[in-house]
């Protein structure tokens, strides 16, 4: 006798994002009813549509560095560097830059490299898994990305270089020549490189996130284009969201809308100190054939991947919250540095603000909320929610049906700024 549906426990899931639709794809492959809330179409504007298209599964080195304390004064008043900061935020900001200050010492470091590489090391599986059931023909290259720097880069490109040979991440050294030989249109301003041949890249992150998400709607999931105003609990602790339009109640729910997920986290009493680094990124079309794969020029922290629209060129960490218009020096910049590597590019278009959402030990938050056994959240991925998506998904849905994950998920726990 079939099942009956409505039998099944229920999950609402709040963020369209590649968080949310691979979580919410995840579970409804478990047999879960799911329905996806935002307030935004899936791939609209967000974070999951402007990145750079990477994965990376060998980015377990984080930013919190001991070495970066000293390097971020620079980058701050450097014209071509990729650190801002917007001064109106300075205030609010306060309490995490301590917190972050506190973890940049060799121990903490590491003890984030370890995890960040062992979930890192399961993405490009876990996305494999999903790209079975979609046609990715033409979207996903497996080409290797390419970092470059000059020669006064060196000593901190060997930290990095170290800490993932220590992880047993697979990378190759470049000289000059061999960067040349591989990317000859990059203006020869280089001293050296590490090209790591294992990650791919998207030409279109947001096909492959509507891809994912019409997956999920074909297997049954639903989704609500609608605002979340509030979370309450019902008597037996069941979740009770409350939108612009409509009042729903599911067994368990998830909190997954990235940077916007503190406004839900402070509804419920628990103070998770997430922040947001504000990313950009501009378009010049028609010359993709320019790259032919991503490269990252670290002295000035940003990066060019060769997309369907032309060379996305993205980069800069800006405190500034998500109030704060778009910075137009932040464009210029980030136009200014691809003219500096390609002096052939012409005008660019599509300027693009989005939001990582960031915490201060650059771990992610994926687990239970501390108050509440029903809710769970899926949040905090820095710079890799991207190449975490599938994996965080996998990890999210296990933990939901009580499964075993094999994983050490405790480091992920919100527990950890109680």
């Amino acid at each position: 006798m079939k099942e009956d549906a409505r039998l099944k426990p229920s999950v609402g899931v709040i963020g369209a994002g590649i968080q949310g639709v691979c979580i919410s794809l995840c579970l409804i492959k478990k047999g879960f009813r799911v329905t996806l809330i935002d307030r935004d179409e899936p791939g609209s504007n967000s974070a999951s549509y402007g990145n750079a298209g990477h994965f990376s599964p060998y980015a377990s080195v984080p930013i919190n560095r001991p070495d970066v304390l000293i390097d971020v004064p620079a980058m701050l008043f450097s014209a071509t560097g990729p650190v801002a900061l917007k001064w109106n935020y300075v205030p609010k900001m306060i309490p995490w830059f301590i917190k972050f200050i506190k973890n940049c010492s060799r121990k903490k470091m590491m003890h984030t490299a370890k995890y960040m590489h062992q979930i890192l090391d399961l993405a490009l599986p876990a996305y494999d898994d999903l790209f079975k059931e979609i046609d990715i023909s033409g979207l996903v290259e497996n080409k290797g990305i390419i970092y470059f720097w000059t020669n006064k880069d060196l000593k901190s490109r060997e930290l990095e270089i170290n800490i993932r040979k220590e992880l047993g991440v697979e990378q190759q050294l470049l000289t000059a020549h061999e960067i040349h030989d591989l990317e000859p249109h990059i203006r020869k301003i280089y001293h050296s490189g590490v090209y790591y041949p294992n990650a791919r890249h998207t030409r279109n992150p947001k096909k492959i996130l509507l891809k994912l998400f019409n997956l999920f709607l074909q297997k049954g999931g639903h989704f609500e284009k609608q605002n979340v105003k509030t979370i309450n609990f019902s008597s037996d602790e069941k979740p009770i969201i409350k939108t612009n339009l409509n009042s729903y109640i599911f067994d368990k729910s998830v909190i997954a809308c990235g940077a916007f997920s503190k406004k839900l986290t402070d509804e419920v009493n628990e103070k998770i100190p997430l922040d947001t680094e504000r990313g950009y990124h501009v378009h010049f079309k028609g010359h993709d054939h320019l790259l032919t794969r991503p490269v990252i020029f670290l002295n000035r922290g940003f990066g060019i991947t060769p997309m369907e629209p032309g060379l996305r060129v993205v980069g800069t960490v800006e405190f500034g919250g998500l109030n704060n218009p778009i910075s137009k020096k932040r464009i210029v910049n980030l136009v200014n540095n691809a003219k500096y590597l390609f002096p052939e590019l012409t005008e660019h278009y599509d300027e693009w603000l989005g939001f990582r959402p960031t915490l201060p030990d650059c771990l992610p938050v994926m687990g239970p909320s501390k108050n509440y056994k029903n809710l769970y959240y899926s949040f905090g991925h820095h710079h890799l929610g991207w190449t975490l998506g599938a994996i965080s998904g996998k990890i999210m849905a296990r933990m939901i049906a009580g499964e075993n994950t094999n994983l050490d998920l405790s480091v992920y726990s919100s527990l950890r700024f109680s």
